[in-house]
């Protein structure tokens, strides 16, 4: 039997990158799987990708950092599959830049469409996740770079979801919802887009990790993803984990 027989998943930003190759996991270990994003033709290609493994996807197109939006979101999902066990929170715009050059605009929309979305669609699940859900959110190592230069206002709106998975990992244990935080390094278009753009601190970003290679969003983020909602790491929760090939120190 598969890991995640009969289980329900619900994965925001799954029509490419990391999101993708979570939702392929996760449906490649049986779950269901409601793929969530802004883009419908990329959803429905992931859809048909999930499909043509032998399970059921549901595309939902949603704006996360519209409260009305996500909750319409919820409704279908738990309207179509009959509920939901497991959240994988991984869509998020992201400001990028020297401080004196990042806007109020942009880091606006990392924190809503981050920590906020993040908490809307944690307190939206709730009732179906009690008694047997799990909680993966996402984050970034960017908070532990050698130099924060460039990158403070991306780990400012990363940093918080850390520490509203903490405080439900704590606050719904009784309820026996697990809830943790990834922080990846994965083939994601964005990465890519910054690889090319950045070479010279991408030779050396990519020297940093012990590994030496980024990770493929699939087979080595979903993977991982769908071994955490699973019951052999039913003990594990509350926990931030970097799966990044041994990059950050998290100590």
């Amino acid at each position: 039997m598969a890991k995640l027989d009969g289980k329900i998943a619900l994965v925001t930003g799954a029509g490419q990158g990391v999101g993708q190759g979570i939702a392929l996991a996760l449906a490649s270990e049986g779950a269901r799987v409601a793929v969530v994003g802004r883009t419908l033709t990329k959803l429905e290609e992931t859809c048909r990708q999930i499909e043509a493994r032998g399970s059921e996807a549901l595309a939902v197109e949603c704006n996360i950092k519209d409260p009305v939006s996500l909750g319409a979101c919820v409704d279908r999902v738990v309207s179509c599959f009959g509920g939901i066990n497991i959240l994988v929170n991984n869509a998020q715009e992201v400001p990028i830049g020297h401080l004196l050059e990042v806007t109020d605009e942009a880091l606006e929309a990392g924190w809503q469409s981050g920590p906020m979305a993040s908490l809307r669609l944690m307190k939206l699940c709730h009732p179906y996740l009690r008694g047997d859900g799990c909680i993966v959110n996402l984050a970034s190592t960017a908070a532990k770079r050698w130099d924060a230069s460039h990158y403070g206002a991306y780990a400012a709106v990363k940093e918080p979801i850390r520490a509203l998975t903490r405080a439900a990992a704590c606050e719904w244990g009784p309820d026996n919802i697990r809830a943790n935080v990834i922080l990846p390094h994965a083939k994601s278009p964005g990465l890519k887009g910054w690889i090319e753009q950045n070479p010279t601190e991408a030779a050396a970003f990519m020297a940093s990790i012990p590994l030496r290679r980024i990770g493929e969003c699939e087979e080595d983020i979903g993977r991982f993803v769908a071994v955490l909602c699973s019951e052999e790491a039913r003990y594990i929760n509350g926990q931030s984990i970097a799966v990044d090939g041994g990059q950050a120190y998290m100590g």
